[in-house]
């Protein structure tokens, strides 16, 4: 039996809103030696903020002799397999998916380790689960710099591998496809607490929260579900 097609990716971008593009990108090939990472310039009238630089350490004049990522043959590559039926793995895959799709890469099928943790975590027995948190948590062996998009590819790899342990690669395609559902603030004024504790002690603040998520970006959708499904 052929092993699956499976891409591992992860982005780093000009910023974190809808008009951002990236500035790298570091994929690998599921069980082969193939892999890439490569810095590019953003396009025309797109800036790297120096609040994303702040995360990744990429700066403007690493970028500016960079080519644009259209014009690369990593994309040529990437749109190969992906035309193949390559699955596309990421942390957070909708932001990734939405990065790429500016590019005019769009996978057929996708795996969001994000959601698949948040999935597994039925006890809320982690605090959050953001990549660096969970390859930690999880005690996965990598040797790779965090924020920093051949790194994060790394810690990538082994977190589906800890979570084809327990899930089979169609349940896990089939999690990542719908919203997931939050159970722990990692953020605000209720960072820690339970999502239905805070119910009981405060729906007001649940309500308004619903409504400036509705109000955001496309990204938003797990909160938007989980605060839904709160307030029922």
């Amino acid at each position: 039996m052929n092993e699956p097609l499976i891409v591992f990716l992860d982005t780093e971008t000009t910023g974190l809103t809808d008009k951002d593009r990236l500035v790298q990108i570091a994929y690998k090939v599921w069980k082969t030696d193939e892999e890439g990472v490569e810095l590019f310039k953003p396009p025309a009238g797109v800036e790297l903020s120096y609040e994303a630089t702040s995360v990744h350490h990429i700066t403007r004049a690493m970028v500016s002799d960079k080519p644009l990522f259209g014009e690369s043959k990593m994309k040529k590559r990437l749109q190969e397999l992906f035309e193949q039926g390559a699955i596309m793995v990421a942390h957070n895959a909708l932001f990734d998916m939405g990065i790429i799709s500016l590019e005019g890469l769009k996978p057929q099928k996708h795996i969001c380790t994000l959601k698949i943790a948040r999935y597994l975590d039925e006890k809320a027995e982690l605090t959050n689960h953001k990549l660096q948190y969970l390859r930690y948590a999880y005690e996965l062996d990598v040797d790779g710099k965090a924020h920093d998009a051949e790194g994060d590819v790394m810690v990538l790899e082994k977190l589906f591998e800890y979570f084809l342990k327990n899930l089979s690669l169609e349940k896990m395609i089939e999690i990542s496809s719908m919203p997931s559902l939050i159970r722990r603030f990692s953020f605000g004024k209720y960072s820690g607490d339970l999502v239905m504790d805070v119910l009981k002690k405060d729906r007001g603040y649940l309500e308004w929260f619903l409504k400036t998520k509705q109000e955001a970006s496309p990204l938003d959708e797990d909160w938007v579900y989980t605060l839904k499904e709160a307030l029922k």
